[in-house]
């Protein structure tokens, strides 16, 4: 049995830095990830005017700030002076802070590595200018780098009610919900478009908002021509998913509460970890997760499950064993982030596994459906792209030729300079305890982004 910890949650990090932040008074968080994501969120709100001081940490990639708010972002006096506000590559940064940013006092430049400036951003910065901030976006008209200059949101300028759709993500939906409570009246946001993908990740935003006592209210109704009833108490939490045209929150203005908040581990960050427990030598236990999260990427045990993997979870932690796997249809528009690892689950897997709804990974941090592909065929995997998705045929249980997939010698493979492929490419190293999978991957510290001691982790459970 191989015992470890999962990280600190990544998307709750990001929310709970931005709202203690927001706060009016010192706020305490405990076990927040420390990782190059989280660096550059905290850059940007501590040149906006908060106060960020470590008083402990809580493992090697976790820390405990004390967090002094700001109430209201402040940017630069003019257009030469706004500003900088680099996200590097983080997409979080980039669309949670535009809106919360938006929502503040000046000029604020945000930009990005190179990769960041590709990955659109329009549909948000759109019903920002609505609401009032001016923005020139100074290459791509839907991508960063874009000029920002703030001077509050107003929803009486959209009479209290703009819709933002979700096709492409959820983002721009929490980014717009955690600088709600900033405005100087109540504002609705309908959720439009024609699907939304990562719809739990919006449950973590309500949850944030919740926790720094904000007050919103959460409607729905069966159809885009029925009528909106209110879902009552604590009744968001069970949503599961939402249909445009169909859902709608009111947030009310207020100030966020300071507070202490303890972050939970992060499902995303463990999914490799169970993933080592069913593909490897050695059962995995993942301690530091909640079975009651809201995070979409709990869906990680029923892929298990559905695979054919044998998982045990209780109160403190999750336990996977060295199982044999089979290929399934997977819908992932909920756990997008999931994508690469079980794509290379596949791979072990007996039979063709289907995973679909993620058209959207193409805009990620790499196309996140072309390079699994690439990967996974240098080891004899083979692997269709599809329009929303891949196809995976398996190696196990083949009459012929290979059994699982093999890594050549002279074969390296590429991280596509995304931490998420880093990680999910390490599951291929299980079988042959001489390979050294830092060694043969062109940028294996690219997993900094999101869990810095990964390679540490990885050797504990091999």
């Amino acid at each position: 049995m191989r015992n470890v910890t999962a990280p600190a949650s990544k998307s709750l990090s990001h929310r709970y830095c931005i709202a203690a932040a927001l706060a009016c008074g010192e706020s305490s968080l405990e076990h927040v990830l420390e990782s190059r994501d989280l660096q550059q969120t905290r850059a940007i709100l501590m040149s906006a005017g908060a106060r960020f001081e470590v008083v402990g940490h809580s493992g090697h990639a976790s820390a405990q700030w004390l967090v002094t708010g700001m109430r209201r972002p402040q940017g630069g006096g003019n257009a030469a002076h706004a500003l900088s506000c680099d996200v590097h590559e983080s997409g979080t940064t980039c669309r949670l802070l535009t809106a919360v940013l938006a929502a503040g006092q000046g000029w604020f430049r945000i930009h990005g590595a190179e990769r960041m400036h590709e990955r659109p951003i329009g549909e948000l910065t759109e019903a920002l200018s609505r609401l009032g901030a001016e923005i020139r976006h100074e290459g791509r008209p839907d991508c960063p780098p874009l000029l920002l200059h703030a001077a509050g949101l107003h929803p009486d300028r959209v009479q209290g009610d703009i819709t933002l759709g979700m096709d492409a993500s959820s983002q721009y939906f929490s980014g717009l919900l955690l600088a709600a409570p900033l405005c100087p009246s109540p504002l609705t946001i309908t959720l439009g478009g024609s699907k939304a993908v990562s719809w739990p990740y919006v449950g973590l935003t309500l949850q944030c908002l919740e926790d720094f006592g904000q007050r919103f209210t959460v409607e729905t109704r069966p159809a885009p021509d029925g009528t909106w009833q209110a879902l009552p108490g604590q009744a968001w939490r069970e949503l599961r998913q939402a249909t445009p045209g169909c859902l709608r929150i009111t947030v009310q203005p207020g100030a966020y509460r300071p507070g202490r908040h303890v972050i939970e581990g992060d499902w995303s960050g463990a999914s490799y970890l169970l993933a080592a427990g069913a593909v490897g030598r050695h059962p995995v236990r993942v301690e530091g997760l909640r079975r009651d999260s809201l995070q979409g990427d709990r869906a990680m045990l029923d892929i298990l499950r559905r695979m054919g993997a044998r998982v045990e979870a209780d109160e403190n932690g999750v336990t996977v064993y060295p199982s044999a796997l089979h290929g399934v249809q997977l819908d992932m528009g909920d756990c997008p982030d999931l994508v690469p690892t079980v794509a290379v689950l596949a791979g072990f897997a007996q039979g063709s596994t289907r995973i679909g709804n993620v058209a959207h990974l193409r805009l990620k941090e790499s196309d996140r459906l072309r390079a699994p592909a690439e990967e996974l065929r240098k080891t004899g995997v083979m692997v269709d792209e599809l329009s929303d998705g891949l196809l995976i045929h398996g190696l196990a249980g083949r009459s012929f030729g290979l059994k699982a997939p093999v890594l050549p010698d002279e074969v390296a493979l590429c991280t596509h300079n995304d931490h998420r492929m880093a990680m999910s490419l390490a599951l291929l190293s299980l079988r042959d305890t001489t390979i050294n999978m830092r060694e043969r991957l062109d940028n294996p510290a690219v997993v900094d982004k999101s869990f810095p001691d990964f390679w540490q982790c990885w050797e504990q459970i091999r």
